[in-house]
């Protein structure tokens, strides 16, 4: 770093010579330096509290009781992880937050990522058919998962997944003033999980990559959900997530299976809002609205639908508002991340993988409420 170098003893010459008035000789200044402020600290410089240690000596223990993990073990393996402000900060600020779906859709639905994800269809038609075929998960939507999260396999993350929970774990952002207790626990018990995964599968807890949030592999699934759901779907064994697509396809088929998807029931439909129709926002995904409830808030679909349990999701699009009615499966979607617009962008890509029309209707030729 750049350090200003000391100026006391040039000051004070120079104020010396313009008085106009002969002075005695002086011995010379012993030069001063000013105050230097201290370096800043590393931008991975760790914050440490008592809190924060005390909260690591809890999670050892309990780590170890429940998963039967030696604590000195865990207590070697933790002080060997890095404290990442990179993952801070990227927590504080996800794209969900800050970006409408207008923003949201064209990262995911490109001309490129289409055409990359029916060729990856294409490839792979058998394997992934054979899983649809067993589970009733359309095999567009097994992909359309890999597409968003990876790429299929394109970008499985940098970062170190023990990093990133051991971050966020026992540094989660406080975000508007505000401590998310309930996320601080989810990231301490996804820590305790990788442990948990590392000794079940004999992984290298030092060198597994994924997400800044922790998440692996070619579905991006946190330790809790590779140890809950991930299945071996080549039969060599082994629960692949990283190299095995067959692990990979059965694997996310086996998640939203059981979060309770509906094989043969739709996700979206396309609604209109009826003229006077008040905005209506559910407090949760949870499709727990009839189709006649919804139509008594003014909203509708859009060439009809199946009398199913629904709610209603609105978007700023490009070309307007948007309305659309969701279905469970739509809500199972969001399992896999709490974000509406990821569920729209997971089913929008499927359909274009599949090349099967979801019929969006232009703002224009939508009533808008008031008749606005």
């Amino acid at each position: 770093m750049n350090r200003h170098l000391p100026l006391l003893a040039v000051l004070a010459a120079s104020l010396a010579g313009c008085t106009g008035t002969p002075v005695k000789p002086v011995p010379e200044p012993v030069a001063v330096s000013a105050p230097v402020p201290p370096s800043a600290p590393p931008a991975d410089a760790e914050p440490l509290t008592q809190d924060v240690a005390a909260r690591k000596e809890r999670f050892i223990s309990d780590t170890a009781a429940k998963y039967g993990i030696p604590e000195d073990q865990l207590r070697a393996t933790l002080a060997k992880a890095q404290y990442r402000q990179s993952i801070v900060n990227a927590m504080a600020r996800p794209a969900e937050s800050t970006r409408t779906w207008a923003q949201y859709r064209p990262i995911f639905l490109t001309d490129g990522r289409i055409a990359q994800g029916r060729g990856y269809l294409s490839d792979n038609r058998f394997e992934v058919n054979q899983v649809a075929e067993r589970t009733g998960v359309p095999a567009e939507i097994i992909l359309a998962i890999m597409g968003v999260e990876t790429g299929w396999g394109g970008n499985m993350g940098s970062h170190n997944v023990l990093d990133a929970l051991y971050t966020l774990a026992f540094h989660y952002p406080v975000i508007d003033g505000k401590v998310n207790e309930a996320r601080i626990a989810f990231f301490t018990d996804e820590l305790a999980q990788l442990f948990a995964l590392a000794k079940e599968e004999g992984f290298d807890i030092l060198t597994l990559k994924g997400s800044y949030a922790g998440a692996m592999g070619l579905g991006q699934f946190m330790p809790s959900s590779y140890r809950r759901y991930a299945v071996d779907g080549d039969g060599d064994g082994k629960r692949d997530l990283f190299g095995s697509k067959r692990d990979a396809f059965a694997s996310i088929a086996n998640y939203f299976i059981g979060h309770g998807w509906q094989p043969g029931n739709p996700v979206f439909v396309r609604a209109n809002a009826l003229p006077g129709a008040a905005p209506f926002k559910p407090e949760n995904w949870e499709a727990k609205y009839s189709l006649a409830e919804l139509a008594g808030k003014g909203y509708t679909p859009v060439g009809g639908a199946v009398d199913l349990p629904a709610t209603l999701l609105t978007l700023d699009g490009a070309q307007g508002t948007e309305h659309w009615i969701g279905f469970k499966n739509f809500w199972v979607i969001t399992r896999y991340n709490r974000s509406p617009m990821y569920a729209m962008a997971v089913w929008q890509l499927a359909q274009e993988i599949a090349q099967r029309p979801y019929a969006p209707v232009p703002a224009a030729a939508m009533p808008t409420p008031g008749g606005r």
